[in-house]
């Protein structure tokens, strides 16, 4: 079943550290070269200090960035496309998968589901890569990383899975059964577990803004297009051979049994 949902876009406080020592109380002391009797040197000032500082190097300035890079958060350069949080250094973007890999069949039905849209006014950009989501994007700090993945690789050899799959339609139980070992871990790092009641699917393609009313006048269609496949001699299939989490620009794979 073909569905058209929209979604909305939505501290670890890094401590500054001052390099510069105090400077010292005591009176210096200089022969005036009459009588030989030392003269006291009044202490100077705090701009007379500041002024003769030497200079941070750069590569300690850039440990510790009053903000994030503008070109970070800048969405023309992600096609429209908004953050769901804000990025901070440190943080990965983290969240767990099924990967699909298409077959020819799969990208003719795509183009034809496209092109139905845009006859509707809707035009839509395919996937990058296609998968099926086993979490919610949750945000890692660095150095959880390798202890999270290691809690997904110690439950997930436990589970032997093979998929057929668009809305998923088969292979529910066995997708709710990863799904549970993925909230183990999730929930070992307070982090969010997966929706209460999941409706798996492999999302096809995107567009910018909430045009969903727009969907709905289409998606018919659409069904009948997915329709015509599904009885012909290439029926669409989603082999689970390996669990994916990505985070930040990782990628950590789970092969699973047969």
């Amino acid at each position: 079943m073909l569905v058209g949902y929209s979604s909305s876009s939505e501290d670890d406080s890094e401590a500054a550290i001052d390099l510069n020592k105090s400077c010292s109380s005591k009176f210096q002391e200089e022969d005036d070269g009459n009588d030989g009797s030392p003269v006291r040197k009044k202490p100077k000032t705090e701009e007379e200090v500041t002024k003769t500082r030497l200079p941070l190097p750069s590569c300690l300035l850039a440990m510790f960035p009053d903000e994030v890079d503008p070109q970070t958060e800048d969405s023309s350069l992600h096609g429209g496309r908004i953050r769901s949080f804000k990025h901070e250094k440190g943080n990965w973007a983290t969240y767990v998968y099924l990967p699909y890999h298409p077959e020819e069949e799969f990208r003719e039905l795509l183009e034809e589901l496209l092109s139905a849209a845009r006859v509707h006014g809707v035009v839509m950009t395919p996937q990058e890569e296609f998968h099926l989501s086993l979490s919610q994007t949750v945000v890692l700090r660095h150095h959880w990383i390798q202890p999270f993945t290691q809690s997904l690789r110690a439950d997930i050899a436990h589970c032997k899975r093979t998929f057929l799959g668009m809305e998923v339609c088969t292979g529910h139980a066995q997708l709710l059964d990863l799904v549970q070992v993925v909230d183990r871990t999730m929930t070992e790092f307070r982090l969010d577990t997966f929706y209460k009641d999941p409706s798996f699917h492999v999302s096809l393609a995107w567009c910018v803004g909430d045009l969903t009313s727009q969907m709905r006048e289409c998606i018919q269609e659409m069904q009948r297009v997915v329709d015509d496949h599904e009885e012909g001699p290439f029926p669409l299939r989603l082999d689970g051979v390996e669990m994916r989490c990505r985070t930040g620009n990782k990628t950590f794979r789970f092969p699973l049994e047969p």
